[in-house]
C-alpha cells in the first residue's frame, strides 16, 4: 500500500512540472515575427504578459514588443499622444502569441498638449 501510494505521490508531482506554463519570450522586439522564442515560466509566474509600446509619429514612429512570463498582471492601456502602451495578459501555455492591442498615436492629445503648453506660455508672458 505505501508503495503504491509512493509511485502515485511520484507520479502526481512529475506531471506538476511537465505541465508548467510555458510563454512567448523577447524583449524590445521591433514587431510580433521576433517574438517566437519559448520560456518555462516558474512556479509563482502565473501569466504571459505582452507589452506594446509605440512612440514618435508617422514615419519616425517606433514601437516594441516584449513578452515574458508574469507573477501578475498589470492592466496598462495609456496614451499621451506621441507615446503610449498597452498590455495584455493570459493564463494557458503559449497563449501570447499576438500582440498585445496596438497603440495608436493620438493627434488630438497632440493638440491638446500643445495648446496647453502655448496657453501657459503665454499666459507667463504677460
Amino acid at each position: 500500500m505505501k508503495a503504491s501510494l509512493l509511485v502515485v505521490l511520484v507520479i502526481a508531482l512529475c506531471t506538476e512540472s511537465a505541465f508548467s506554463l510555458k510563454c512567448f519570450s523577447c524583449k524590445d522586439a521591433p514587431s510580433n515575427i521576433h517574438c517566437f522564442n519559448i520560456a518555462t515560466c516558474a512556479d509563482h509566474e502565473k501569466y504571459c504578459l505582452t507589452t506594446y509600446s509605440t512612440k514618435g509619429l508617422g514615419d519616425d514612429r517606433e514601437q516594441s514588443i516584449t513578452k515574458k512570463c508574469a507573477a501578475f498582471c498589470p492592466s496598462i492601456d495609456l496614451n499621451i499622444g506621441i507615446a503610449g502602451i498597452a498590455t495584455s495578459c493570459c493564463q494557458s501555455s503559449l497563449c501570447n502569441v499576438s500582440g498585445a492591442s496596438s497603440v495608436k498615436t493620438s493627434y488630438t492629445m497632440i493638440a491638446v498638449g500643445v495648446l496647453a503648453s502655448l496657453a501657459c506660455i503665454l499666459r507667463l508672458g504677460l
